[in-house]
């Protein structure tokens, strides 16, 4: 299943400069998703993070996997309207830097589901390289209406 960055507006509740997945390649809800993020010289972070010599903040890597991994979640009819959010982060690992020009495959694979508390094993890669993985806990809530 692919989904366009219109579709997954649907699903989760980012927006830019927050929603740092363009689209998704590959989609088994409740299981796993692929998704890709083509990482441009125009992103926000990049004016600060560095100017002479622009890296992805290895924290924004952490967040894509994750929203990734938020993606085949929240996909089900069942779960649209919740909001997953970080429980807990563990056994992060940063390979390589994220720069301007890469396209980020993004992996997130639900490892465990019970009740409102989950678990996600997340990687990124650019050309078939691994350059971030990590596991994340999260919780389910109630979405509030904007």
């Amino acid at each position: 299943m692919v989904l366009s960055v219109t579709e997954i507006q649907q699903i989760i509740a980012h927006r830019y400069p927050m929603l740092l997945v363009d689209r998704i390649i590959e989609l088994e809800p409740l299981k796993r998703a692929v998704g890709i993020k083509n990482v441009t010289i125009n992103e926000n972070f990049f004016l600060g993070h560095f100017p002479s010599e622009p890296v992805m903040p290895g924290v924004l890597l952490i967040e894509a996997m994750a929203q990734v991994g938020g993606i085949a979640l929240l996909y089900p009819k069942e779960y649209r309207g919740k909001l997953a959010v970080f429980a807990g982060i563990d056994r992060v690992k940063f390979r390589r830097p994220v720069v301007p020009g890469d396209q980020l495959r993004l992996v997130g694979e639900i490892i465990k589901l019970r009740g409102s508390m989950g678990k996600v094993w997340g990687e990124a890669y650019v050309d078939d390289q691994l350059v971030a993985e990590g596991e994340f806990l999260f919780a389910l809530l109630p979405q509030k209406e904007a």
